[in-house]
């Protein structure tokens, strides 16, 4: 009775598990568990979608009544490889990759079960054209430069035009990456061609300049080697010549002994010369000079006295002389003093009497100078006066005084006119006194003394300032001697 019950219950347990393993759902975390079969109610999803969301946990289904489907939320890759034209007519091809995954909320869970809950493997397709149509308008809008200078730009707009197709899919992009822009017509690598050539010349000019270091390096490389093979030939050219040096130094050695040797003795032997001389010498002044040398003393000494002798004899008479010139000098030199005293004396009377004449000359000279410089003054104004007084009655009458002093030297005047005819023989008159007094009138013209000395008269009674002489002309000498012929 207990064993049937005990395994009554052991069936029911069983049983029991049995149901629970087959009504209980696990969701892994990387999936999403849709229950369709019954009304549920999912917080953001609207009633009546007739299945439920189960996500990172367990729940009990009803075997037979609910389905139990699983939704990935895995990570999935979609290849994009979209040929394009750019704003300036050129075509690319641009490949990329979006990576896009389930959206993790309800909205995004139900969105994506109701388009891909049987078709999971459709979604990198459907993904691809979505990206795909964006992706040429974006291109459409921008050059190739843009393109390839700002890559960021392009992957911004196109993941935001995107973006909400993308939601009402379910998905949400966790990357978009554009990897490559192809060219099929060569615009990109004809872009490329000047920088690269000018890569390819910077490359050609740091290879160059890297030759040109390594040549130069290589140059003072050798240049080094060469030196260094210079000095260590001439540190053993040195050395060679120290060591031959020194071997020849050693070879003439022994000769230089002996010859060191002959030398000290030939200096011994000079020595020994140079003693003997010397006795030979000290002998010599023993033998011959002091005797010489004493003869000479004594005939010095006696040649010395009579000398001594004959001097102090010619001193005495030298002396005596000397005391009778002065004697004489004396009496000379008093008699000179008093001529002299004479001389003074009758030359100062002389001069004394020569003084006084001069100074009376002197006087009288002066008195002389005074007296014809007093008469000279006198003159001069007596002149002046006279000058004064004709040049005032020239000025008051002038004929009348010309016709004066012509009077008075008409003597004169005739006699210049009549050397004139000094030189001629004969002489023809005509109209009897008439042709006379025309013919004498012509050569007092042509003689000319006759007019100088008329002239000379007019200035020496005119000698008037030249603003009076202009004030009042003397009239010519041909007019004066008609006025002469009327008086």
């Amino acid at each position: 009775m207990l064993i049937g019950i005990a395994g009554a219950v052991v069936a029911t347990i069983v049983i029991l598990i049995v149901l629970f393993k087959l009504m209980w759902r696990v969701a892994e975390p990387n999936e999403a568990l849709i229950i369709s079969g019954s009304k549920h109610r999912a917080e953001g999803v609207a009633e009546g979608l007739g299945f439920r969301i189960v996500t990172g946990r367990g729940t009990l289904v009803t075997p037979g009544v609910q389905v139990v489907r699983k939704l990935s939320l895995d990570l999935n890759e979609a290849d994009l490889d979209v040929e394009c034209v750019t704003s300036q007519g050129i075509p690319v091809h641009v490949k990329g990759v979006v990576i896009f995954k389930v959206g993790d909320d309800p909205v995004s869970i139900a969105n994506a079960a109701r388009r891909f809950l049987d078709q999971q493997q459709m979604m990198g397709h459907r993904v691809h054209n979505v990206f795909a149509g964006h992706l040429r308008s974006i291109v459409g809008g921008l050059t190739v430069e843009d393109m390839i200078r700002d890559r960021e730009r392009l992957t911004g707009e196109t993941r935001a035009a995107s973006g909400s197709e993308m939601e009402k899919l379910g998905l949400i992009i966790d990357s978009l990456q554009i990897q490559e822009i192809l060219d099929p017509t060569g615009y990109i690598q004809n872009l490329a061609a000047p920088h690269a050539a000018a890569v390819m010349r910077d490359a050609r000019i740091a290879q160059a300049e890297a030759d040109r270091r390594a040549t130069e390096a290589e140059q003072e490389a050798f240049a080094r080697k060469a030196e260094a093979t210079r000095n260590s030939g001439i540190q053993q050219a040195g050395y060679q010549a120290e060591l031959e040096t020194a071997t020849a130094r050693a070879m003439q050695a022994g000769p230089l002994a002996q010859a060191a040797a002959r030398q000290e003795v030939v200096v011994q032997e000079t020595k020994v010369a140079e003693l003997e001389a010397h006795r030979k010498e000290q002998q010599l002044q023993a033998d011959v000079r002091k005797p010489a040398d004493a003869r000479a003393y004594e005939t010095r000494t006696k040649a010395e006295a009579d000398r001594d002798a004959r001097i102090s004899a010619a001193q005495a008479q030298a002396k005596e002389t000397e005391l009778k010139a002065g004697a004489e000098a004396n009496r000379v030199k008093i008699a000179a003093l008093a001529e002299a005293e004479a001389t003074k004396a009758r030359g100062l009377a002389a001069a004394e009497a020569t003084r006084a004449t001069g100074q009376a000359e002197a006087a009288a000279a002066e008195a002389k100078g005074l007296a014809a410089a007093e008469a000279a003054r006198a003159q001069g104004l007596a002149e002046a006066e006279a000058i004064k007084a004709r040049a005032a009655a020239l000025a008051e009458n002038q004929e009348a005084v010309v016709a004066q002093q012509l009077a008075e030297n008409w003597p004169e005047i005739v006699r210049a006119g009549a050397e004139a005819f000094g030189n001629v023989e004969h002489m023809v008159l005509l109209n009897g006194a008439e042709g006379m007094g025309e013919m004498f009138a012509k050569a007092l013209t042509m003689g000319g003394t006759g007019l100088g000395l008329a002239r000379q008269l007019l200035g020496a009674m005119n000698p008037a300032p030249a603003g009076e002489a202009e004030a009042a002309p003397a009239r010519p000498v041909s007019q004066a001697i008609p006025v002469q012929d009327k008086a």
